[in-house]
């Protein structure tokens, strides 16, 4: 009998089937293992933010080790970035080497480098190969050398040219559009970046697209310009010591506030310095106060920002928002134990120089505490009626992924997204056409409550603000936050804008952290489609929609959409997959949410009353002159 013949498997496993890549293509083919996720620059940690940070932590790392008090920023056509620093320059001869060959740096000589944020020479290598075009200069004793790469790929790299421009380096590059699409850089998002490097080196100017970034009390200002001066309970505490600073203060808001960073680098994640800190306080205010208060109270409100500075700190990942656990040199203790001590001694000592400082803090304490014993009994029944309308909640369509859930997929995690919608009709078209793995919808019955001015009893005591609070896993703050966006998705009418307003005071108001951190988003939806026999296209305004009648030629059919709930659940997908258009809430650094949400949604008040008269414009004022009249776009087709 004849062997049998094994079944041919579908891609067999040979030699052929082994590659080696080069730094370049591995790169490009795996951006995530070092910039974190792409992304269209619609988030604060997208993949062009972190592409500008690798190229000026070198600019940084310069000015901490005393060469360079000046750096220059350009964005060119919101596509091009440029980068200057006043530091010694690239050493000539290795110009090409540090942007193009991996493990290759200055900052593996410790003594050159001293606590530097970037240790693993990947950072400008990865901006290189992720970028259509790049060009690294270096200026150093009147001598000037230059290279220009594509795609990571050498193009020009001319000899070195005498020259009278100042010593330091120059880098600059455009995020490839064939990895980031559709990519915007989003100048707040910058802004907030700058503003943190300038606070965290305290005499360093960086001058951005005609602006000036500049701190001299480094933590110190950051609080204040994060902060209303009417509204917090005592005057900025600012503690220093080698190696660390601290800052904080107390303010109305509910939650916590922290601002965490290792050798200049946010650690929006935190880690094992930022956990130190708020143990250290808690210890601290215990046992100068001699009592046992709940933790809770004490952080209640609370607004603290931390910078440390170590040898060789080990991140959680590429893109370092999350410290590890290491030990700081050369003393060998943990960082838990040297953030924990420096706060018990220094707070401990502030408080006793400072009596009025102690006594406002201890009656914030108090309040924290009144107002949770307060809340307590109405607490306890909600999370009951919460915990039983959850096995049968009609109102949440939940997905399989969530995020911070630890699971090997943080793609998909990072994707996890709840979309707020209004009514049983718009929910169901998002409902049939979402990625069930990563999209979750929760529906509203209508406009929810007013929240502006009330205590944060009221979430527990209104039904759906409850159910919508634990649908997020938010109540005891976003270590339990369950999706990475939180999408209000509204009708593009009146009422539509009125519930994404009441929304947006409801998350203002009790959860703040979820809109700082960037986590509330409002979903764009087409407002018109424009079509004939053979294409569609979706436009989300007049000016869209009359660059596709001019495309699309005479007569298109164009379909205005009043409502979410009249667009199909097979259009609704080409919405809310890749091409989803989400617009970020970004609370502007410097604005007072107390103030803000008084304008907009509190009384009717003088201040609005005139906006509203001096802003007043009737609608035959609206067509403008960049937006063509029907007529004219005809005419333009026939011609």
């Amino acid at each position: 009998m004849a062997d049998e013949q094994l079944p041919q498997a579908p891609h067999a496993y040979t030699e052929d089937s082994i590659r080696s890549l080069d730094w370049r293509e591995h790169i490009r083919l795996r951006p995530g293992m070092y910039i974190g996720k792409l992304g269209d620059g619609s988030s604060p940690d997208d993949g062009i933010y972190i592409l500008v940070k690798e190229v000026i932590d070198n600019s940084i790392d310069e000015h901490m080790m005393g060469y360079g008090r000046t750096i220059d920023i350009k964005i060119i056509d919101n596509q091009r970035v440029v980068v200057r620093d006043y530091g010694r320059g690239i050493p000539l001869g290795k110009v090409v080497d540090v942007v193009s060959k991996i493990n290759t740096g200055g900052k593996y000589d410790s003594k050159v480098f001293q606590k530097s944020v970037g240790l693993n020479g990947v950072g400008t290598k990865a901006v290189n190969a992720l970028s259509s075009n790049f060009v690294v200069q270096s200026v150093r004793e009147g001598i000037m050398k230059a290279a220009e790469f594509q795609a990571g790929q050498l193009v020009s790299d001319p000899k070195p040219v005498k020259t009278s421009q100042r010593n330091g380096t120059m880098m600059a590059f455009e995020p490839d559009p064939a990895i980031f699409r559709n990519f915007k850089f989003k100048t707040e998002f910058l802004e907030s970046q700058l503003w943190n490097y300038a606070y965290l080196n305290a005499g360093l100017t960086i001058n951005f697209n005609g602006q000036k970034y500049h701190s001299e009390r480094g933590l110190q200002d950051l609080l204040e310009r994060k902060t209303d001066p009417e509204t917090i309970n005592y005057p900025i505490i600012r503690l220093m010591g080698e190696d660390i600073e601290i800052a904080l203060t107390h303010g109305n808001d509910y939650g916590e506030e922290y601002y965490s960073f290792v050798n200049g680098q946010n650690t929006t994640q935190g880690g094992t310095h930022l956990a130190a800190f708020r143990e250290g306080v808690v210890k601290t205010l215990r046992e100068f106060y001699k009592k046992d208060y709940d933790a809770s109270d004490i952080r209640a409100s609370i607004v603290g920002a931390i910078a440390i500075r170590v040898q060789e700190p080990v991140f959680e990942s590429q893109t370092k928002t999350k410290l590890g656990s290491i030990l700081m040199e050369p003393d060998g203790a943990t960082v838990r134990n040297f953030v924990v001590d420096f706060v018990k001694e220094h707070l401990d000592n502030y408080l006793h120089k400072n009596p009025e400082t102690k006594e406002a803090l201890q009656k914030r304490i108090e309040r924290s505490e009144r107002e949770r014993k307060d809340m307590a009994g109405v607490k306890k029944l909600a999370n009951q009626r919460a915990k039983k309308a959850s096995l049968h909640n009609r109102k949440l369509r939940d997905c399989r992924f969530h995020f911070g859930e630890g699971s090997k997929d943080v793609e998909k995690e990072a994707l996890t997204t709840l979309f707020i919608t209004e009514g049983d009709s718009a929910s169901g078209s998002i409902t049939k056409s979402r990625n069930v793995e990563t999209e979750a919808v929760f529906s509203l019955r209508g406009k929810p409550l007013n929240c502006f001015g009330m205590k944060k009893k009221i979430v527990y005591e209104n039904e759906e603000l409850n159910l919508l609070q634990h649908a997020l896993n938010i109540e005891e703050g976003l270590e339990g936050l369950r999706y990475n966006r939180v999408v209000i998705a509204t009708d593009a009418d009146v009422d539509g804008m009125h519930i994404r307003l009441l929304l947006l005071t409801f998350f203002l108001q009790f959860f703040p952290d979820l809109v700082r951190n960037g986590h509330v988003y409002i979903l764009e939806t087409p407002l018109f489609r424009v079509r004939n026999k053979k294409t569609t296209i979706y436009c989300y305004d007049e000016r869209e929609k009359q660059e596709a009648m001019r495309k699309l030629g005479r007569n298109p059919e164009i379909t205005r959409f009043k409502g979410l709930g009249e667009i199909s659940p097979d259009e609704f997908g080409r919405f809310i997959g890749d091409n989803i258009r989400l617009e970020p809430v970004i609370l502007q650094s410097d604005r007072s949410i107390q103030k803000l949400l008084t304008y907009y949604m509190g009384k009717n008040t003088p201040a609005r009353q005139e906006f509203i008269i001096e802003n007043l414009r009737l609608e035959k004022d609206l067509i403008t002159s960049d937006v063509l009249p029907v007529e004219e776009v005809a005419e333009a087709d026939l011609a």
